[in-house]
């Protein structure tokens, strides 16, 4: 999942920037991908925002941020949130909860991440509760992502064959 994951998200943003677990090892990957690990293990993804954030070049401001394991990602979808982050520090998916991880977070995050990772305090929701954050609703998306399969991750080899079917 994550080759096709890594190919929807570069039709909408470049560079990609991959952020594994220490020591995991990844599938090829198309030229120009830059790949990272986490620095500190099991820090979860507010580590890895860190680490990617950081390895951003200096040019980019912001960056879309997904896990490998939502293959139904809509590359559109991906556009429109960046345009939505607009001046805020973060802009979030709020469809029956917070999904941290379709979200946008610029640069300027990471004096706040690194002091959430110093407490202890793992989780993204406390950095989305600190910084400017924007709430993107439902009805915000359904123009380029109409059934919001961005947000649809598959957990199991059950539910990934059941995607592939159409179901």
């Amino acid at each position: 999942m994550l080759q096709r994951v890594v190919r929807l998200l570069g039709a909408a943003v470049s560079p990609v920037v991959v952020v594994a677990a220490a020591g995991q090892t990844l599938p090829l990957l198309p030229r120009g991908v830059i790949v990272t690990h986490d620095e500190r293990e099991n820090r979860g993804p507010l580590e890895a925002l860190r680490v990617g954030l950081r390895e951003l070049p200096e040019d980019i401001d912001a960056a879309y941020v997904t896990s490998c394991d939502v293959p139904m990602l809509v590359p559109a979808f991906v556009g429109r949130m960046v345009q939505l982050v607009d001046e805020y520090d973060a802009a979030v998916m709020d469809v029956d909860g917070v999904h941290p991880l379709s979200a946008v977070y610029r640069r300027r995050t990471l004096p706040q991440i690194e002091t959430l990772l110093a407490a202890n305090r793992l989780r993204m929701a406390d950095l989305l509760e600190q910084v400017n954050t924007r709430r993107v609703r439902a009805e915000e998306m359904r123009a380029v992502d109409p059934e919001l399969a961005t947000l649809r991750n598959l957990n199991t080899p059950e539910e990934y064959q059941r995607a592939l079917a159409g179901r």
